[in-house]
């Protein structure tokens, strides 16, 4: 051990001494204790006498340096323990997004596949309706018959709902007031020349204009019917 070393351990051996026995001293009240602390004193500055004044500043300069890299340690820690926390955090949020568009991406396959079949549905009810036979006249169970084979079954009551609201099922109902015309009321009746130039006459082609605008609109005949018993009107 060196020269400074040594008498660092002894200033600092003295200092405690000094100041412990000065503390029982006081408060015990015994000046034996007192004269004690006074020699021990004397001996202290004996020793910080002994060690030249660089020497002293060399010992006082490890002292900080041990302070500081102590109170680096301990901020290295608390930053340490910091960045970790942060990171869980940030792991935390990532996993819940990943996890929001996950669910996201699967709702919008759902619907996609939904949209798909009802399309498919639709697609087969309005090629079915080529095939029914054109007659003079139509009753309205004949119509109605009609409809069952073209309007899917889960959809058919939401489509009668409106077509008997809206013509009583008689496919040469118009409306006096503003010309609406068919089973449907499609205003101007000529719109249903899209799908037949016989929209007139043939109540098939009237449904399988309407079931298209139903679904076109307001995605499906009950989404028609739902917005008709809010409006009286769709």
């Amino acid at each position: 051990m060196s020269r400074i070393s040594v008498r660092g351990f002894a200033v600092a051996s003295a200092t405690a001494v000094t100041t412990v026995g000065a503390v029982v001293g006081v408060a015990s009240g015994d000046p034996q204790h007192a004269s004690g602390d006074n020699v021990e004193t004397t001996a202290s500055d004996a020793v910080l006498a002994d060690i030249p004044s660089g020497e002293q500043a060399q010992v006082q300069t490890a002292s900080l340096a041990q302070q500081a890299s102590a109170q680096s340690a301990a901020a290295d820690q608390a930053a340490q323990k910091s960045a970790e926390e942060a990171a869980r955090v940030q792991a935390a949020h990532d996993a819940k997004a990943k996890k929001q568009a996950a669910d996201d991406k699967a709702a919008e396959a759902a619907k996609k596949a939904e949209e798909a079949k009802e399309a498919k549905k639709a697609e087969e009810a309005l090629k079915s309706a080529t095939a029914f036979a054109v007659q003079s006249s139509y009753s309205a169970s004949d119509v109605q018959s009609i409809a069952r084979q073209i309007v899917p079954a889960d959809q058919f009551q939401c489509f009668s709902n409106i077509v008997t609201r809206e013509s009583g099922w008689n496919y040469t109902a118009q409306n006096p007031s503003s010309g609406a015309y068919g089973l449907v009321q499609s205003l101007p009746g000529s719109k249903m020349a899209s799908v037949g130039a016989d929209w007139r006459t043939n109540p098939a082609t009237q449904i399988k204009w309407g079931l298209n605008y139903m679904n076109s609109r307001y995605g499906s005949p009950c989404g028609a019917w739902s917005y008709w018993q809010v409006h009286n009107a769709y």
